[in-house]
This record gives C-alpha cells, structure tokens and sequence, in this order.
C-alpha cells in the first residue's frame, strides 16, 4: 500500500524539481524578483495563468479527454465583457463585475457540458467550436485592445505588495479546491475520470458530476479574467491563443492526466508557476525582437516534454516509490530559500566586510554561503567558528535530517519483501559514518598525548 501511494504522487517530483532549478536561476538572474515588489508582481501576473490552470484541471480529472481550448478565448471574452460594459456604465461596482465574470463563465461551461452530454459530441470538437467562435466574437467586441478596467481595480494590478486583493482570489480559489477534494463528490469525478463505466455500475450520476466539474470550471475562469482584468486594467481580444497554450502546458508540466482520474491542486499550481518562471527567466535573457517566439518555441518544448515524462511516471513511480514529494519539496525549498537569502543579502553583507577589512576574494565557500568570517591564517582550525546559534540550528537539521531518512525507510521497507538500493546505500553510510567519528575520537587522544609529552620535555 505505501509502494502504492508513493508511486501515485511521484508525478509531482518532477514540477518539484523542475520549480526549484527555474526559481534560483531567476532569482540570480533576475535579483530584483526577491523585494515585496518582485513578489507582488510576480502574483498578479501569474494569477490569471494560475486560475485558468484550475479551470482546466477540474475538466481533465473528469475523463474524456476534455480539454478545454476555449479558455483563453472564454478568459478574453469575461475580460473584454466587463471593459465594455464599464464603459458604457451599466456594469462598474464590485458585485456587479463579479456577478458578470462568474455568471458568463458558468453559462459558457454549462452550455458545453450539455452539448457533451446529450448531442454526444466529442469534448475537443466542441472546445475547438468554442475557441474559434469566442476569438471571433471577442474582436467584434472589441476590435482593439483599449478601454479601461473599473476605477475600484487600479490599485489592484499596481504589484507594489505581497498582499493584495489578487492574492486572497488565489488564496480562496487554493482553499476551495482543497475543501473540494474531501468531499465525495469529488471522489466519484475522480472514479469517472478513472472509468466512467464502473462509475456508472457503482451507481454514481456520471451526467451530474460532469455537469458539476464544468461549473466549477466556470467559477475559475471566470476569477481568473477578474485577475487579467486588474492585471492590464484593459481589454485585450486578442491574448486567447497565448492563454490556451500556457494554460495547458502548465496542466500537463503539472502532472494532471489528460485521460483523466488524476490531478490536484499542487500540480496545476506548480505547473502554473514553472510557466510563469520560465518566462521571467527568458525575459532576463535580450533576444531582441524574437523574444516573443523564443518564448513560445519554450512553452512548445516544454509541453511536448512533459508529454514524455508524463509516460514514463508509471516506470519512475517503481524505483522512487520511497522519495517523499513532501519532503522533496522541503528539502529543494531550503536550498532554495538559501539562494534567495544569500542574493538579496550579499550587498549588504559585502558593505559590512569591506568596511570591517574582512574581505576576501578568495574565501571559501562556507565563508561566502554561510555569511561566517574568515578564519586567520596560523589559527590551526580548518573548520568556520560557529556560534552556539548556529551549531544549534546545523545540529538540528542535521539531526532531523537523519531521523526524516531513517522513519521514511522503515515505513518504506516495512511492507517490502524484500530490501531496496537506498536502504543498503542509506546503511552503508550510516556505517561509514561511524568509521569516521570512531577513527575521529581514537586520534584525538594520541595528538594530545603526543602535545602533553612535548610540552613537559625540557
């Protein structure tokens, strides 16, 4: 049972890691990205793009193969939509603008899942139909991007903050999703999702949960074209393309399977943010005018990637059963805190070393990383002079470190038949450890033995 659910959550290693690479290169790349500000701009502009990822996930655990194309087009529709109606004035406070936003997406998916339902179309003709006819529809709106978001929004999509409006839509959106997943609704979109014919043997209303996850993908398209609307504080008709493809790469660079029966909240959100990282890390790079398409010749290798790996999950899922992503995702975001730690604290540090003398351009790395000083030549100490803090805090993690391998490969090998590779690796350096601090031990007492009988000769 632990291989079982080990493998099942092992498609998240993969945005795990690929999340933690792209966020210390931006961050060295891009220093500016560690500040509230950075921070706050990073939010609202991977919002829209988060959303719609959840608004594609809801649909793709549901089976089918149902792939909304028409998000990006649907997103622009909500967005142009409210421009135009503030500027003729019908539709300008919050309530009215939230109730528009919701409400169109909610028809536009109830609309296609009805379709689905009883015309018995397939779902990507029918999100085809919607792409092509909502591009079309959204430039006869607004054949330009012009107009202005309403007045209550411009604070909104200023990026000066962590904290802001955008941030708790994303927030309540991450929430609902996860009140979602413990109720039994959601357990039986999943079995549809999985196969919709035992679902329906089991007695699930297959025709209702569909229905359901299609309104609930309405409700995320719907936040989301709130965000992009802050976001430009505009209209903008033509962004649907883009959208689309974004948002499906960052479905399946999160692991959701198209086929269905698999998704959650922390893959469409890692997913979202790797896209998202991707480009702000491109955009630290001068392409000249072909920026745009080196962008999306990424976003292209990226999803066809990810396609592949997407493959070979089952057979990675066998060897790395016993790798926690929890814990993978505790242990990269540590490194990864340090990095950010290190780039927006080096100036200062620099400033303070330089005034005290104490620069060097060739310290080690421990000096560099660990912010320690110099060690004086002649002190006869190869290791930094730690203070009781930090001996603390390294002892601890290290500590913790053990104990974290140690637990996870008894549960691991505990409903194993037989022992694993990292079990032996993992008590071969425990013993080789041991050989080290007892080798250790056993020669600091001849060196002072050998210093006392020096010292007391004449």
């Amino acid at each position: 049972m632990s291989q079982s659910r080990g493998s099942q959550n092992t498609y998240l290693l993969v945005p795990i890691l690929l999340i933690a690479l792209l966020l210390s290169t931006a961050v060295i790349r891009g220093p500016n990205l560690v500040s509230l500000s950075g921070f706050g701009s990073a939010i609202i502009v991977s919002a829209p793009l988060i959303l719609a990822t959840f608004s594609l996930m809801a649909l793709a655990v549901a089976g089918r193969g149902t792939v909304d194309l028409a998000v990006g087009p649907l997103l622009a529709f909500i967005n142009v939509t409210i421009v135009k109606l503030n500027g003729l004035g019908i539709v300008t406070g919050p309530f009215g603008v939230f109730l528009v936003a919701l409400g169109i997406g909610v028809l536009y998916q109830l609309f296609f899942a009805l379709i689905i339902i009883f015309v018995r179309v397939q779902p990507i003709i029918v999100a085809l139909s919607g792409f092509l006819a909502l591009t079309g529809i959204n430039l006869v709106i607004l054949p330009r991007p012009g107009g202005t978001a309403p007045e209550w929004m411009a604070s909104w999509g200023i990026g000066n903050t962590i904290f802001s409006p955008v941030l708790l839509i994303v927030l309540l959106a991450i929430a609902a999703w996860l009140l979602f997943t413990m109720t039994s609704f959601y357990a039986n979109l999943r079995l549809m999702g999985y196969d919709e014919r035992a679902a329906y043997t089991s007695g699930v209303r297959i025709n209702v949960v569909r229905v359901g996850a299609h309104v609930i993908a309405g409700l995320f398209v719907g936040l989301g074209a709130i965000c992009y609307t802050a976001l430009i504080a505009s209209g903008d008709p033509t962004q649907g393309t883009t959208m689309t493809l974004t948002a499906v790469t960052a479905l399946v660079l999160g692991g959701v399977s198209l086929s269905g029966g698999r998704g959650g909240v922390a893959g469409g959100l890692l997913g979202a943010l790797n896209l998202f990282l991707i480009g702000y890390v491109l955009a630290t790079f001068n392409f000249g005018a072909t920026q745009a398409f080196v962008t999306q010749l990424f976003y292209g290798l990226i999803l066809v990637l990810s396609l592949l790996l997407t493959l070979l999950v089952p057979v990675i899922g066998r060897y790395l059963y016993f790798i926690s992503p929890f814990a993978a995702f505790v242990v990269l975001g540590c490194v990864v805190v340090g990095i950010m730690l290190y780039v927006s604290t080096r100036d200062t540090y620099a400033v303070v070393a330089v005034a005290g003398g104490a620069f060097k351009q060739d310290a080690d790395v421990m000096t560099r990383y660990l912010l320690l000083p110099v060690m004086q030549s002649g002190s006869g100490s190869v290791l930094p002079d730690l203070t009781t803090l930090q001996k603390t805090v390294f002892g601890f993690a290290a500590v913790l470190a053990v104990l974290t391998f140690t637990i996870r490969a008894i549960v691991a090998e505990a409903a194993s038949v037989r022992l694993g590779a990292f079990i032996y690796v993992f008590v071969s350096a425990l013993i080789l450890l041991l050989f080290v601090v007892v080798g250790e031990q056993s020669h600091v007492p001849g060196t002072l033995a050998t210093g006392q009988s020096s010292g007391s000769a004449p």
